[in-house]
């Protein structure tokens, strides 16, 4: 049976576990903000040039593209899985990597090739471990996360894809939708898809200086840098979600185990006083 002493080191030392819970849920909420706020910067610049490529390539031939043109046969794809450096964010890695594997997975099957880009620690070492090709890692980026890293990753995935390494390239990542909820994407990267409508197409009231063709040629790789950089923030600032509320979680359990230790020790102790009184009481009847 524990001692009063050991209670009340155990007290102690939940104590200060909660604490530190406590101070990273702070933190965790701070760093969301900060991610939130990002997004939003970003939204109108990507939604709108998502719209002016979209417009010119309702006035091309896609076929004739290299970043719009979807090739005859996918034998070969390549999958961005972007995961965190670091734990302590509940199922958040685990969901990411159960996804990307079952997509590897069901790839496979059907005869495909299969590449791994790793952005984040814990999934270059799920898939590295399980001897998938990865051919490229970005560790630590999220310590300091700039559009420069969106630019680099986009940079590599894209050559390869012009140079025929590729026939598809996915995201594997999670998007928050709130501070408590978030859905996970397998998007499609490349070929990229100029999402216009049937009014887009039959719009003639533009006049494209230079002509159509080229501006593609200019607009494809900034899409393509801006898409990435969404889905890093946007894995961000779910991981920092997960995270705040798994260290909310921690510090609720941890103030559960704190109450109940302390009338574990309320107990033991009325139990000692209750002993000591009996001896004292025992002893006096002894001596009379």
């Amino acid at each position: 049976m524990a001692t009063l002493r050991d209670i009340k080191r155990r007290i102690t030392s939940v104590k200060k576990t909660q604490q530190i819970t406590k101070a990273m849920k702070m933190v965790a909420a701070a760093k969301l903000r900060k991610a939130q706020e990002r997004i939003n910067q970003t939204r109108p610049y990507a939604e709108s040039l998502g719209d002016v490529l979209a417009r010119v390539a309702a006035n091309v031939d896609s076929d004739l593209n290299p970043y719009l043109k979807k090739p005859d046969t996918v034998e070969s794809v390549c999958l961005v899985v972007i995961t965190s450096d670091r734990g302590l964010c509940g199922s958040f890695n685990t969901n990411i990597i159960r996804t990307a594997r079952q997509e590897a997975d069901r790839l496979r099957a059907e005869g495909k090739t299969v590449k791994i880009v790793a952005v984040g620690r814990k999934g270059y070492e799920y898939f590295h471990r399980r001897d998938f090709d990865v051919v490229a890692k970005y560790i630590n980026i999220f310590r300091d996360l700039n559009y420069e890293h969106a630019k680099e990753i986009a940079r590599l995935v894209v050559r390869a894809y012009l140079e025929g390494e590729y026939d598809q390239v996915n995201l594997v990542f999670t998007a928050a939708v709130s501070a408590i909820k978030a859905d996970l994407h397998n998007m499609v990267y490349l070929p990229l898809s100029a999402g216009h409508s049937d009014e887009q197409q039959h719009d003639t009231d533009y006049l494209f200086e230079p002509e159509p063709e080229v501006l593609l040629r200019e607009l494809c790789p900034k899409n393509l840098n801006i898409q990435m950089w969404r889905a890093l923030l946007d894995s961000y600032a779910a991981e920092e979600s997960a995270r705040m509320v798994a260290m909310e979680s921690a510090t609720d359990n941890a103030q559960e185990m704190i109450e109940g230790l302390t009338l574990h020790y309320n107990k033991v102790r009325q139990a000692a006083i209750t002993t000591e009184i009996s001896e004292i009481v025992g002893g006096a009847e002894a001596l009379k």
